[in-house]
């Protein structure tokens, strides 16, 4: 097993661009402490560390407590890892070639939709990785998470020539629960009388999380009963409201857009979105059916209109692009939901717990993992 008889030690990468860099711009960071969290409960890990592979400096300016989850350079942690998980910051065929020769194994956690991101730069011209494109041929595992696979699994396998592995997907509400507690009810969801305000807050960066499906069941439900519905909050969409003709030229068709119920809004953070502005969020995925912003929802017990199969029993679930059957999810939640609001928190905490870092069968099935990586072969 490890080389030090106390246990393994863990780096798992992140890619700094700032000292103070948010949490909330994307859950690369998220997904590394949590991993960190997870790997700490096992009795075969003596330490892990976050290492960081760009040349932002390690201040405390970091949104994120570094006694819990140390954080350091490339350059402080390369002679002290047993194993190096790459999963935010890409290690250089030269770094590569350094740990390899310390006997430091490395794996790659995938954990983007690295094929769609490709394939969209390929056709509509959007940068990425241009000439200098580095895919490491030196992993000893590589480790997938189960909404990349359907999409990406083989994608991976192939470029970087090793079978890859679904691993659990692993999420904690230590921050949705940190950030919320200056709101009012530590930002958790309160029944209020009167019409409901809606919220889209997909990223609408890529094909897999995009806004108009959701707008499209609000626009359902608006039709259906207006006098249920305050507002339409459409997030990370004023882009597309300036900039795109097609977006405009689609959403002026709609009754609740020309009945000036709708807005289209700049970025904003999850937890004081919900906290300020949400009654109910609706949801839509193509290839993504698991993701960070559905746990933050429901483990705050807001109703999730959403299309996610791989959580179906979470929120209020419609099947793939049922518009009809998402608005009478949220009807159903217009009619239902404050009535039982403090039951529907306790089973969403209930039901997400199995992909808590505390779970002892996730905890298991990552010690299984490290055993067959440790027992291999040295790339």
């Amino acid at each position: 097993m490890p080389s030090t008889p106390s246990g393994l030690r863990i780096g798992i990468t992140i890619g700094l661009h700032q000292e103070a860099e948010t949490l909330w711009n994307n859950g690369i960071k998220q997904n590394a402490v949590f991993l960190a969290e997870t790997l700490k409960g096992s009795c075969q890990v003596a330490s892990v560390r976050l290492v960081n592979t760009t040349g932002v400096r390690i201040t405390a300016a970091l949104p994120w407590d570094q006694q819990r989850w140390p954080t350091v350079s490339f350059e402080d942690a390369k002679d002290s890892l047993d194993v190096l998980i790459e999963l935010g910051g890409q290690i250089s065929a030269e770094q590569t070639g350094y740990l390899k020769q310390r006997g430091t194994r490395l794996v790659s956690y995938c954990c983007g939709f690295e094929y769609v991101h490709a394939m969209e730069s390929i056709l509509f011209g959007r940068p990425l990785f241009g000439h200098d494109l580095f895919i490491n041929q030196r992993y000893d595992d590589l480790w997938v998470i189960p909404q990349v696979a359907p999409i990406s699994q083989h994608y991976f396998s192939t470029l970087r020539r090793k079978p890859a592995t679904v691993v659990p997907f692993v999420w904690d509400p230590v921050f949705i629960e940190e950030r919320s507690r200056a709101f009012p009810h530590a930002g958790r969801y309160q029944p209020r009388p009167g019409p409901r305000r809606l919220s889209v807050m997909e990223q609408n960066l890529d094909v897999v999380k995009f806004c108009l499906y959701p707008i499209l069941i609000a626009e359902e439900a608006w039709r259906r009963r207006p006098d249920a519905i305050a507002y339409l909050h459409v997030t990370n969409a004023l882009r597309l409201a300036q900039e795109s003709k097609e977006f405009v030229a689609l959403m002026n068709q709609l009754d609740i857009v020309r009945q000036h119920k709708a807005s289209f809004l700049g970025v904003f953070e999850t937890p004081a979105f919900l906290s300020e502005m949400t009654d109910a969020v609706i949801s839509h995925q193509w290839q993504n059916a698991l993701n960070y912003f559905y746990l933050e929802v429901c483990w705050q017990g807001y109703p999730l209109v959403h299309n996610a199969h791989l959580c179906a029993d979470l929120g209020y679930y419609y099947e793939g692009n049922d518009v009809d059957a998402g608005c009478a999810r949220l009807l159903e939640v217009f009619d239902s939901h404050d009535a039982q609001a403090g039951a529907y928190t306790a089973r969403q905490r209930e039901l997400i717990a199995r992909y808590l870092p505390s779970n002892p069968a996730v905890v298991a099935a990552y010690e299984a993992l490290l055993l067959r990586l440790m027992a291999a072969p040295l790339a």
